[in-house]
């Protein structure tokens, strides 16, 4: 084993070619540059200069020579461990939990969801010497809760069992004072009617009359008229409507006042 590792120094001695021109000048130039000054006497100026290359020389191939034997003795020896690589935790990401919205309760019939609340939450009480029904025919007259000090609306609802073939409706609205007629509507078809507006009696009167040929189905249908009126809070009491109809050959009617919403 050591005659082994002998031959592989001297080998390793006799192939290394150190670089002895860069390490000559270098010296050189260390030895002629002014500028270096020791405080005690350096080997370098007390020895001839030949000796000390000379001497550098000698430690340069003694180097050279053992850090050959080092590489060719270590070329048989395994490599440096690599450093191992760091082991990162792995980081589970949890799934964002999903909820969902509340779904909003509602209110079911028999036929689908329940309607929606209208302008009168509560049914308003018949004037008295009302008729409100008759035979297939009801009726309901209240003042619309959109009315302000300075304009409202009065509604009339009818409600028929039975197909009518004739129908007149009237609505009066007494003048209190500043009272302008300003439209009217109905949920039937405008072109089955002939509808006049006109002051009589010292009230406006709203005119509705079914045209001849025509029929109103069974259902609910409405009928309003809109005014502006002096500024302030109106009283409808003295305001009426009156319908005349007929059904199966029978002449049926309805009448009443406008009550306030409460």
């Amino acid at each position: 084993m050591n005659d082994e590792i002998g031959r592989r120094l001297r080998d390793a001695a006799e192939a290394h070619e150190p670089n002895r021109a860069r390490i000559l000048a270098r010296v050189e130039r260390g030895a002629a540059d002014p500028n270096v000054r020791h405080r005690t006497p350096s080997i370098a100026r007390s020895w001839p200069r030949a000796a000390i290359v000379g001497l550098i020389a000698a430690a340069t191939l003694a180097t050279g020579g053992l850090a050959a034997a080092v590489a060719a003795i270590g070329g048989a020896q395994s490599p440096p461990a690599t450093a191992p690589t760091p082991t990162v935790p792995s980081r589970t990401v949890p799934s964002p939990t999903v909820t969902s919205a509340p779904t909003p309760s509602t209110r079911t019939t028999t036929t689908g969801p329940a309607p929606t609340t209208t302008s009168r939450s509560v049914r308003p009480t018949p004037p008295a010497g009302s008729r409100v029904s008759d035979g297939p025919l009801w009726s309901e007259g209240s003042l619309d809760v959109h009315s302000t000090i300075y304009w409202a609306q009065n509604n009339l609802t009818l409600k028929t069992t039975e197909p009518l073939t004739s129908l007149t409706a009237e609505l009066r609205v007494a003048q209190t004072g500043g009272v302008r007629n300003t439209g009217n509507w109905q949920t039937l078809p405008s072109d089955d009617f002939t509808v006049t507006v006109q002051e009589s009696g010292g009230a406006l009167l709203y005119r509705w009359a079914l045209k001849p040929g025509r029929t109103v189905p069974a259902g609910q249908h409405e009928f309003a008229v809109q005014y502006n009126h002096a500024t302030g809070v109106r009283k409808v009491k003295r305001d009426s409507y009156h319908v005349h109809a007929q059904s199966s050959g029978r002449s049926v009617a309805v009448w009443g006042g406008f009550a306030s919403p409460r």
